[in-house]
């Protein structure tokens, strides 16, 4: 067939894609090219081509369900701090909870205090009129034991999980409605459990970490804003013998409302902090999981207390530490940080309350942070591969999408390569790169950044430097470049990997350096130069000689060396006697000729030496 009948093919994949269709149409063009009679080169580009149209549609399948996560999130957040009526609450609960994790059925028990159990308050999804009425006693079921525990509770398989108490009341209900696999968080408001939210399926299906999470925290907010209706009404109720409480809970609700819309606006983590500082009339510290500080608004610096963050996730409760008040910053049972409040001593029920919901405003902040940098870090990751695919960038697509998170590819970069232990470093590497407006991704066995600037020696150590400060360990950095454009981030990144090679060959772990800092192991590791011929034509005749007899010649010569020259010391380095290291370097110079310990033929030697240790021992 013609390369005429591949291009059709090639056309008909890009007018899948430019009209969004599914990855069932797109997977149906190579056969259809095959079955059309093309062959060969024109085949072979159809297959590459199909594989990339599938992986584009992957990638935006991936980046349209964190937008609609996001969205969901957005929407609950500004739904609760606007609801006052508690029926309202639940239904925007459980409806926002099934949109938000895409599951079939999502729905709401609320603890019954005195009868010591649970019972259905609202479902969203639910078809069993049974099940719409079950009630579970403490304990009982999967949500019993969420409710009982206070943690959450995840099953792929319901009537096959044996952690929790079957009984025929509620298995019927299940099995009436069809779930198969589900989720349970708590509501909880302070220590005590108030309810349960889950998320459920028909069929089987695993909820990763992230998406417990995130059902968790919409549950904190959830508690938070039916605890505020629960006690609007029980304020209205009263009139005015409670004008105080009245008031009090106004100021909660106001607070609330506004730290809510300053997330929901994007604001970042010192722009809250600086809100929750002038509602409490204090200083505000907010540190991480790790104890980093991340914002501190009319404080002097204080250090985390691990130790107070601890029972504060303990208690659920904001804690007294030191004349300061701790907070854990939670998402379900996950720590994201906390939260320390200075200079008031003395706080009342009100404002321990409203510095604990600052607390759970914090957390989604956190928590949207995160998504986003994981989808920013996900995107520059296959920039980098792109970069570096074998077929060659098409430079100015690869432009676009670079601008896209903020990185000008146009501009000079250095191209570093880092060896450590690869997921710690990706991690630190992606924050590293955003810091400097640049890229990070795996690439085979190490990590890759492209930064910007043209200074390779600074950017190389402060890599080095940074990266090992963040894994704890020893992280060593080869650097290229600087690449011009897109188009040049390869062959600087081979540089970079040679440079990378050199350094651990040599021992010189930990550091970062450029092919520069090499000397004339690095002017060998050069574009254009023959590091094999080198050290062929250097050591040749000891290699081959050791190769068919079997001695060692090679390490004679190196260990003499090592050891200045010494024949004393070097005969301890081989374990072998003085007279024996003396017939060894006679039969060197047989071979290499008798000024082989010249100045010029000794600088020679040594350096195919090294040279040898950085492309790999034995015959290069």
């Amino acid at each position: 067939m013609s390369g005429a009948d591949a291009v059709e093919h090639l056309l008909e994949l890009l007018d899948l894609l430019a009209n969004d269709a599914g990855s069932e149409r797109l997977a149906e063009v190579l056969p259809a090219a095959r079955a059309a009679g093309v062959t060969g080169v024109g085949l072979d580009r159809v297959a590459r081509a199909a594989e990339w149209a599938m992986r584009v549609h992957r990638t935006l399948t991936a980046h349209r369900r964190r937008e609609a996560e996001l969205e969901a999130l957005f929407d609950t957040a500004n739904d609760l701090a606007g609801v006052r009526d508690p029926d309202a609450v639940l239904r925007s609960i459980v409806r926002r909870a099934r949109q938000l994790l895409g599951a079939d059925i999502a729905y709401l028990s609320m603890n019954d205090v005195g009868e010591r159990g649970t019972y259905m308050r609202v479902t969203d999804g639910s078809i069993s009129a049974l099940f719409q009425q079950v009630r579970l006693g403490m304990g009982e079921g999967l949500g019993g034991l969420v409710a009982q525990t206070a943690r959450p509770y995840v099953t792929a398989d319901y009537f096959a999980d044996d952690r929790f108490d079957h009984t025929d009341p509620i298995d019927a209900a299940v099995r009436d409605e069809g779930l198969v696999a589900i989720l349970g968080v708590p509501l909880k408001l302070d220590r005590r459990v108030i309810g349960v939210l889950y998320a459920a399926n028909r069929s089987p299906r695993q909820f990763p970490p992230e998406e417990v999470a995130l059902l968790s925290s919409l549950a904190d907010h959830a508690a938070i804003a039916l605890d505020t209706a629960h006690l609007l009404e029980e304020t209205r109720a009263a009139g005015g013998t409670i004008r105080a409480h009245n008031e009090a809970m106004r100021r909660a609700e106001e607070a609330h409302d506004r730290l809510t819309d300053l997330v929901l606006r994007g604001a970042d983590v010192p722009e809250v902090a600086a809100a929750v500082a002038q509602v409490l009339d204090g200083g505000i510290v907010v540190h991480d999981a790790d104890g980093g500080e991340l914002a501190r608004i009319g404080t002097a610096r204080v250090l985390s207390s691990r130790p107070a963050v601890n029972a504060s996730r303990v208690s659920g409760r904001a804690v007294p530490q030191d004349g300061t008040w701790v907070c854990a910053v939670l998402a379900g049972r996950e720590l994201l940080g906390g939260l320390t409040l200075t200079d008031r001593p003395d706080l009342g029920d009100a404002d321990r309350r409203l510095f604990e919901r600052a607390g759970v405003v914090t957390a989604l902040l956190l928590l949207l942070r995160r998504t986003v940098a994981e989808a920013e870090n996900k995107v520059r990751g296959e920039l980098i591969t792109d970069l570096l695919a074998p077929t060659g960038p098409d430079p100015v697509a690869l432009r676009a999408r670079a601008r896209r998170v903020g990185v000008e590819l146009a501009a000079e970069h250095v191209v570093l390569v880092a060896d450590g232990p690869r997921d710690r470093l990706l991690a630190a590497a992606a924050h590293h790169a955003s810091a400097c407006r640049g890229l990070a991704g795996a690439h085979g066995e190490h990590v890759v950044l492209v930064l910007p600037g043209a200074d390779l020696r600074r950017a190389a150590h402060d890599a080095a430097r940074v990266l090992g400060a963040a894994v704890g360990v020893p992280v060593t950095v080869g650097s290229g470049g600087p690449a011009h454009g897109p188009q040049h981030v390869a062959t600087a990144h081979a540089e970079a990997a040679r440079c990378l090679r050199a350094l651990l060959r040599l021992d010189r772990r930990g550091t970062g350096g450029t092919l520069a800092d090499l000397g004339f192991v690095g002017v060998l590791l050069g574009d254009r130069a023959d590091v094999t011929g080198y050290v062929r034509a250097t050591l040749g005749p000891l290699l081959d000689y050791d190769a068919s007899r079997g001695t060692e010649l090679v390490r004679t010569v190196t260990a003499y060396f090592a050891c200045g020259a010494n024949l004393s010391r070097a005969k301890e380095e081989l374990h072998v006697h003085v007279n024996t290291v003396v017939q060894r370097l006679d039969r060197v110079a047989s071979l290499l000729g008798e000024d082989w310990q010249s100045p010029e033929r000794v600088l020679e030697v040594q350096l195919a030496l090294k040279l040898m240790r950085v492309v790999g021992s034995g015959q290069p």
